[in-house]
């Protein structure tokens, strides 16, 4: 264990300035980085596990490491990967620069700020029984996650805590995620013969108001703090000048189911949507899923009070956003969602987290660490 501890604001700035864009970031760097630090405050079982994107674009990583004689049942887990660079920024997104009690860069809400929090509270107390997951693709695709799911250190982990920027909430519950790109296509031409011919664009714009309804009619449904679905139409490809009638046009749309909502009366609601919009322009549809990411709910939430405390868990709430916690939960693994800064700053420019905060997570993270050698005595 360090002799000096660590401050979560310096670490964090030295983990900002490894470069993990999802695609194209180095996250096998980052993750070997972090295996020696995990190392270094006496983990077991360290491994870095490299893991080929689906799509062919790069190669994602994982780091995992266990502390204590009995096995890991419970897993922290933090995501490495940060999306792409946002327009706005002001500073350096890998400067890692602290002004005014915030730290700013690419991921640090987002989440390498829960990274450092864990690192520096691994030299106040070392857990037992307990694993660590850093890993990469959560902005993407999940194959890091996975791939850790599928292999033999994923056995006999009973519960995770799974961090993202919840403004020092426990999140017991969160949305869902899906989006869906459709295509439609017809003969083209002349804009002169408009009138008596198929407008792909005008299907898709049809489109756009129907989803825009159904979202209103949705609107109070679900539960009393997560109603609606958050309905996004997120944008429109096609046209080739003001005088031509395209062959082609395109329309990507995304929404966010609650917990508990009926998945086979809104892709109904969905299908029948898109029929009534294709119907007067008669142009051939196809519909192509991009992503589909089931809502999460804590299964059993008093489990966590030991860990957490009764602060914390009396206080739990939810989310708007996905977490890796839903894909934990389909292998039978229960989570909590916990961590430190704010979602209004994750994927801005000039993205940051404050001090304040990476100091919380690292109490937190260093009372979980004691409670867990507790009960394993």
């Amino acid at each position: 264990m360090s002799q000096q501890q660590s401050s979560p604001a310096e670490l964090l700035a030295r983990l900002i300035q490894h470069r993990t864009t999802n695609p194209g970031g180095d996250e096998p760097g980052l993750c070997r980085a972090l295996g020696a630090m995990l190392a270094e405050r006496g983990a077991e079982d360290v491994a870095v596990e490299l893991v080929p994107r689906p799509d062919g674009d790069g190669t994602g990583a994982y780091v995992y490491a266990r502390f204590g004689a009995a096995p890991p049942r419970l897993l922290l887990n933090a995501h490495i990967d940060t999306v792409p660079i946002n327009r706005g920024w002001t500073r350096d997104p890998f400067g890692g620069e602290s002004e005014g009690g915030n730290l700013y860069g690419l991921g640090s809400a987002d989440t390498k700020g829960a990274v450092a929090a864990a690192l520096c509270a691994l030299e106040r107390e070392r857990p037992d029984g307990m694993a660590f997951l850093f890993s990469g693709d959560e902005e993407h695709g999940a194959s890091c996650m996975r791939a850790f799911l599928l292999s033999p250190r994923a056995a006999g982990i009973e519960r995770a805590l799974v961090s993202e920027p919840t403004s020092r909430r426990a999140v017991v519950r969160h949305r869902g995620v899906a989006a869906a790109r459709v295509e439609v296509t017809c003969v083209g031409g002349h804009s002169s013969r408009a009138d008596s011919m198929p407008r792909p664009m005008v299907a898709l714009a049809r489109l756009a108001v129907e989803l825009d309804e159904l979202a209103r009619r949705w609107i109070d449904r679900g539960p009393p703090d997560m109603t609606g679905l958050c309905m996004n139409i997120a944008g429109f490809e096609g046209g080739v000048a003001f005088n031509v009638v395209p062959d082609r046009a395109a329309m990507t749309f995304s929404y966010r189911p609650p917990p508990g909502c009926d998945r086979i009366e809104l892709d109904r609601d969905l299908t029948q949507a898109v029929a009534r919009a294709a119907l007067e322009e008669g142009p051939a549809v196809r519909i192509t899923h991009i992503m589909d990411r089931g809502a999460f709910g804590t299964a059993n939430a008093e489990a966590f009070r030991p860990l957490l405390g009764d602060q914390l868990m009396d206080a739990a709430g939810t989310l708007d956003f996905w977490t890796e916690a839903a894909v934990l939960a389909e292998v039978g693994i229960d989570a909590v969602v916990i961590g430190p800064g704010d979602v209004a700053q994750a994927h801005a420019a000039d993205e940051h987290v404050a001090i304040a905060d990476l100091e919380w997570a690292t109490e937190v993270y260093t009372e979980v660490f004691r409670r867990t050698r507790a009960q394993s005595s």
